[in-house]
């Protein structure tokens, strides 16, 4: 049962330099409930959490928690006053294990009582439904465990508020929903969660009320009484109108092409190692070829992201073979294959995509600075790089000051933004993309999907891997799905429902 108001904001103004990132905005949580804040990217979302969470301080404006005045410098504030957020990108320390860091924010540190903070830890795990083994390291763990792990964090400390940024973007279907009825537990005992999220579905199924901001500003409030009142078709509409000013209600349309016979990408049997040494791809085999977009899926987030990774270069694999063009690339370097015009998307922005230190410019031709017309002779041509982030900028609408603003200065979606750009504007033929849309505003996702077809109607060869059911219906030709690993089965888009592809998904054939 939903009860008063634990958290209140208001009037809160932040700005960047350049940028209003919030500009008088209110906001309050009740007990027990879930309250979505929806809107595009570098609307202000993450910002105004961050500043609940004690990530930034606001220039102007008041917190009220349980009905006193409050001043949070620091996340050990929020922590104190029962307030946790988990990040779009962990803080987890990957080479301890999972109670050391639970207990790494307590008074004490290790000194603590090892059996107590294991049986608190059980008491939390079925509580909530977040089983998970103490022992086990960070780095050994999926990306599900590692959101779980984050989780039981914030209820070790015995908070009572859980704020998530952007929580199913890296999870597949399956974990998806297990996130879901964790948070429904939470909310069943008292606890209140804030979901920031891009996601219109889950934001509609989940919520008691919604926020929704606009360029740093709050432009509505709607409850879930209102929004019942309504066909899902039009609260959607209401909703992205506000997000946008305008709803983006078409839908990526379908490109005339006439498929080549040319294999550009082809994998012979190929097995990989993941993460923990154990076999996370078994005698992967398909091709890709000119002008086709093939879309991979699967339950598990984990044998995605390692496929993405092997044909990238940045994983070796155990046995089998890479083919480019014809060409053995099985043992050739990032750098290698990128001359020879594949283009890597990661989904890891952070520590993979780009450098968050350097600017806009800096980070657009990383992997192109030595080349025409960047460079000659070894010279940066300061003009033309200025000139081909400015481009970027406008046609990809990443929202920032500039080519000279640093990166670390850009919403999460907006990084993804750049390094889309980046990796689709040096004409490749072959773009390999794992979850290019997550975390990306609905307007953005479209953009994206008609670009990549746009590209394979050039003749570009495109594998994009996503666990968005959607987004392969509108993109792809072909759809794969992975299970344990391996290859479930493949089938045309016209001969493919979302019902075949779920039951191949869960091993039914």
């Amino acid at each position: 049962m939903i009860g008063k108001s634990l958290i209140q904001m208001i009037g809160i103004t932040k700005s960047f330099p350049g940028v209003v990132a919030n500009d008088n905005v209110d906001f309050d949580l009740r007990a027990g409930e879930i309250h979505s804040i929806l809107g595009e990217n570098g609307a202000g979302k993450t910002t105004l959490m961050n500043i609940l969470s004690g990530m930034h301080q606001p220039d102007t404006g008041t917190i009220i928690v349980r009905d006193k005045t409050v001043q949070i410098r620091w996340p050990k504030d929020s922590l104190r006053l029962g307030i946790g957020m988990v990040y779009q990108h962990f803080t987890l320390i990957p080479n301890l294990t999972v109670m050391e860091n639970l207990i790494l924010g307590f008074e004490g540190g290790f000194f603590l009582n090892l059996k107590k903070a294991e049986q608190k830890l059980q008491q939390i795990s079925t509580a909530y439904g977040l089983s998970i083994d103490p022992q086990r390291k960070i780095q050994d763990l999926s990306v599900s465990e590692r959101q779980r792990t984050e989780i039981l964090k914030i209820f070790f400390h015995d908070s009572d508020v859980l704020i998530l940024d952007e929580p199913t973007s890296m999870l597949s279907p399956a974990e998806t929903k297990g996130l879901f009825r964790t948070m429904k537990l939470l909310q069943k005992v008292g606890k209140s969660v804030v979901l920031i999220t891009h996601n219109l579905n889950e934001a509609l199924s989940l919520s008691d009320r919604i926020t929704v901001m606009r360029s740093g500003t709050k432009v509505a409030e709607l409850t879930s009484d209102t929004l019942l009142n309504m066909e899902k078709k039009a609260a959607s509409d209401k909703i992205l109108d506000l997000m946008f000013g305008a709803s983006p209600r078409s839908r990526a349309t379908d490109v005339e092409k006439v498929l080549d016979d040319e294999q550009v990408l082809e994998l012979k049997e190929v097995e990989a190692l993941n993460n923990r040494g154990f076999i996370g791809l078994k005698g992967i085999s398909f091709s890709v070829r000119k002008g086709e977009i093939i879309g991979i899926t699967s339950v598990e987030s984990e044998s995605q992201r390692l496929l993405a990774e092997v044909i990238g270069g940045q994983k070796r694999i155990t046995s089998g073979q890479l083919l480019y063009r014809g060409q053995d690339i099985t043992h050739m370097n990032i750098a290698k294959r990128f001359e020879l015009g594949i283009s890597y998307i990661t989904d890891d922005r952070i520590n993979e995509g780009c450098v968050l230190d350097m600017k806009l410019w800096e980070n657009s031709i990383l992997q192109s600075y030595y080349r025409s017309p960047f460079s000659r002779f070894g010279i940066l041509n300061h003009l033309n790089t200025q000139s081909f982030t400015s481009d970027l900028i406008g046609r990809f609408g990443i929202r920032t000051t500039g080519p000279e603003a640093q990166v670390s200065t850009l919403s999460g979606g907006n990084i993804q933004k750049l390094i889309l750009a980046r990796g689709l504007s040096v004409k490749p033929r072959l773009i390999v993309c794992n979850r290019p849309t997550y975390g990306l505003d609905a307007r953005t996702v479209q953009y994206i999907q008609e670009l990549l077809k746009k590209e394979s109607q050039r003749g570009t060869a495109v594998l994009l891997i996503t666990s968005d059911i959607d987004e392969l219906f509108s993109c792809c030709d072909i759809i794969g799905v992975l299970l344990g690993g391996a290859i479930a089965g493949f089938m045309q888009r016209s001969d493919a429902t979302p019902e075949k592809v779920g039951k191949l998904m869960l091993g039914i054939r």
